[in-house]
């Protein structure tokens, strides 16, 4: 079966308004962004948005699920031979995913986004590298939580500094602070 092509007005209609709503979503939380001011500023007609969307809420998760399903997709596209490199080479694709689609994540993850959203991500980076890290599985949950809500804290740290250290140094970092528990400090 032939797969339908997507008309290009249709792909423009979705480009522009989700545009419209990520440029509103700076300036403001979803509670207070409107279905008319998305309308507005992508120059279309409420119709338009509701044939695609069936609320703000449904848009902010229809973007989100597609930043998930990249990763997702970003992952699988790469063989991992080295089962001893691989947590780091898994965890520096998904922050050069992230850092391609930065402005978005910056936005989702921060105090405008939505806290499922931070969740899945954090999700995702635990299944990927801490889920296998504890031996007693009473509190493989609580280090499992640590730990990635831990990368959280640095990705968003590394995002806000504008993404200066490559992501390899960044993924070497996260997995070295998840297993040894400290860079080089001393108390």
């Amino acid at each position: 079966m032939e797969e339908k092509k997507t008309d290009r007005r249709v792909k423009y209609s979705l480009m522009v308004i989700k545009e419209s709503f990520i440029k509103l979503l700076k300036q403001k939380p979803i509670s207070k962004i409107t279905i008319k001011e998305i309308c507005d500023d992508a120059d279309i007609n409420r119709a338009t948005f509701y044939a695609h969307y069936s609320d703000q809420y449904d848009l902010l998760h229809q973007i989100e699920s597609e930043l998930i399903d990249g990763i997702s997709r970003y992952l699988n596209s790469y063989d991992f031979e080295d089962l001893s490199k691989a947590p780091v080479e898994m965890l520096e694709k998904i922050l050069e995913y992230i850092k391609d689609n930065s402005e978005l994540f910056n936005l989702l993850l921060n105090s405008n986004g939505d806290i499922q959203f931070q969740q899945e991500v954090t999700k995702i980076i635990g299944q990927q590298h801490f889920s296998s890290m504890a031996t007693d599985k009473d509190i493989s949950e609580y280090m499992f939580l640590f730990f990635a809500n831990g990368a959280i804290g640095i990705i968003l740290k590394w995002l806000k500094d504008g993404m200066k250290k490559p992501a390899r140094e960044m993924a070497e970092l996260i997995l070295r602070l998840s297993l040894n528990g400290r860079v080089s400090f001393e108390f």
